[in-house]
């Protein structure tokens, strides 16, 4: 009777070497990308801080579509953190990490994924709800949009900790995947296969959207006069998630084929060489999305120059501190400075003795 051998007080030294993995960086190499990586990532939490700040400020954002846009935000910023996390622990400093300090570098990035891909599907939903309403904004209330925030939240946390609760090739050495050496090539499949259907089915979702709102333009242009307010209708939001969603599927689609293509077990695939390239355009996405947001909808643009300026200036108190201790000009320096005359000076004595 074989007896199952588990191996959680290995180094990941040993499950690279069970993989076959290499993952050694040269040293040039690793010092650019984390140069380079280190200022995309401050650009990343940056920018999405200022999203969200907009949303919080700006009562005009105070709407369902807004309030899970900063919450994509959230999971960007996110991302930049994970993305950090990972660079510092990459190439042979991986090698050294224990069992558990692999787990949370992937379950970092593993939750950011789940919550980006989480958010713009609820985000499609409510986008169909309005749609179908003809409506700029869905009639989902403060309560409801919450509880889908959190529960957004709950299924990505719970996503990313999978593999660290058991579905993991520690007590399975021979299921171990190149990509992940920790991961089990089944969950790898799963992963992969699951998130590019909810990609199609977003995909889907759009189209739908868009046809029905080009047929439903055409027929109020054929019965009223002038042309149609283009604000006013559910179109420019719409455009907006698309390009965003767009964005989405082009940076992640080959980074999630790989990972099929590693759970499958693909021996002539070398898919060890893609691994940095596709990690890269994944963190590009999290760049994407603030300029996104700003470059297609002129409201947020107009709130994130505002609070960049406020950031500038200080706050208001400080400004009106600096206003109040500011010098006189050169003008009022001079005029003030100057002796009284002697005209001046025999009114004054005439006064006091009359």
């Amino acid at each position: 009777m074989n007896r199952l051998i588990c191996h959680y007080n290995e180094s990941m030294f040993f499950f690279y070497n069970n993989s076959g993995a290499d993952d050694k960086w040269d040293k040039a190499q690793l010092i650019l990308v984390q140069v380079v990586g280190s200022l995309f990532c401050c650009f990343i939490l940056v920018s999405n801080a200022m999203v969200i700040a907009a949303v919080v400020t700006n009562k005009r954002f105070h709407y369902p579509f807004y309030y899970l846009l900063a919450n994509l935000a959230a999971s960007d910023f996110l991302a930049g953190i994970a993305y950090v996390y990972l660079m510092f622990n990459t190439g042979e400093v991986s090698r050294k990490l224990t069992v558990k300090g692999y787990f949370i570098r992937q379950g970092l990035l593993d939750v950011s994924l789940s919550a980006s891909l989480a958010n713009l599907l609820v985000i499609a939903l409510e986008r169909y709800i309005s749609v179908m309403n003809w409506k700029v904004h869905s009639n989902l209330t403060k309560r409801r949009v919450t509880l889908l925030i959190v529960l957004v939240w709950a299924i990505s946390i719970f996503m990313g900790a999978v593999p660290s609760l058991g579905w993991n090739c520690i007590c399975n050495l021979s299921d171990c995947s190149q990509l992940a050496p920790l991961f089990s090539r089944s969950y790898l499949v799963f992963w992969s296969v699951s998130n590019l259907v909810v990609f199609l089915v977003m995909v889907v979702i759009y189209m739908r959207i868009y046809t029905y709102v080009k047929k439903k333009m055409s027929m109020l242009s054929q019965h009223t006069s002038g042309s149609i307010n283009r604000k006013r209708t559910p179109i420019r939001l719409i455009k907006t998630v698309m390009v965003v969603l767009g964005a989405f599927v082009f940076c992640w689609t080959p980074g999630l084929v790989v990972l099929l293509l590693d759970g499958l077990n693909c021996t002539s695939c070398n898919v060890m060489k893609l691994k940095r390239w596709l990690l890269l355009l994944a963190v590009m996405n999290s760049v994407m999305n603030p300029c996104i947001y700003s470059y297609k909808d002129q409201e947020m643009w107009t709130t994130l120059k505002n609070l960049m300026r406020c950031i500038g200036n200080g706050t208001r108190r400080q400004r009106s501190t600096r206003a109040n201790t500011k010098p006189l000009s050169s003008g009022q320096d001079t005029v003030n400075s100057q002796p009284p005359s002697e005209e001046m000076k025999n009114d004054d004595m005439d006064k006091l003795k009359t």
